[in-house]
């Protein structure tokens, strides 16, 4: 008999991943790499060996985690103009419309505002990873409306569909933009609310 039995080996823990980590740092140089690359000469004039070049990592890591350039750069454009504006819950409708439209006027009108949407203009054209990245954008946009608009409903409010959104609010400040027809001043985006809410 064993006088001096050994402790029970204590289980394996499968390791736990921190949020954020490697992870996020590589996906954050690699956004910031490519919307310098776009704020400096635009869609079409880079390759993904420059990005990855930029931000410090390698090739691989890059089609391993996008699989194509165009995959990689709606995915940037998508984390700039819905990932990083939340929607706003000030407690009515014309509030959160208002704060909504306002956020995004001044995303697009700011120093790489342009060269967003051109580049969401341009990806369409990639073929079938361009449509899919056309919808991965507009599903986003969608989702987050129709949550915002939702909640307006709950709260006994009358609310326009996501389409009218798009319509009468993101699409004429878009075009603004992207033909340079006229700047986004906070008359103009409030006018596009009002006429919103007229419907």
């Amino acid at each position: 008999m064993n006088e001096n039995p050994q402790p029970p080996t204590p289980p394996v823990r499968p390791a736990t991943r921190r949020p954020g980590g490697r992870s996020a740092r590589v996906r954050g140089a690699v956004h910031q790499a490519v919307t310098d690359l776009l704020a400096e000469r635009g869609y079409g004039t880079f390759a993904v060996a420059e990005v990855a070049a930029r931000a410090g990592v390698a090739d691989s890591s890059i089609y391993r985690r996008w699989g194509s350039l165009e995959s990689l750069l709606m995915d940037v454009v998508v984390s700039r103009l819905t990932e990083h504006s939340p929607m706003p819950d000030t407690g009515s409708l014309a509030g959160d419309l208002r704060a909504f439209a306002a956020k995004a006027a001044a995303d697009v009108s700011g120093a790489d505002g342009l060269a967003l949407l051109r580049t969401v203009v341009t990806v369409l054209t990639a073929g079938p990873s361009g449509e899919a990245a056309r919808d991965r954008f507009l599903g986003a946009r969608s989702e987050q409306l129709q949550g915002m608009l939702d909640r307006a409903r709950a709260r006994g409010e009358e609310a326009p569909d996501v389409l009218d959104v798009l319509d009468v609010v993101l699409a004429p400040m878009y075009i603004r933009v992207l033909f340079g027809v006229g700047p986004l001043t906070p008359d103009y985006v409030d006018g596009l609310i009002d006429r919103l809410l007229a419907r």
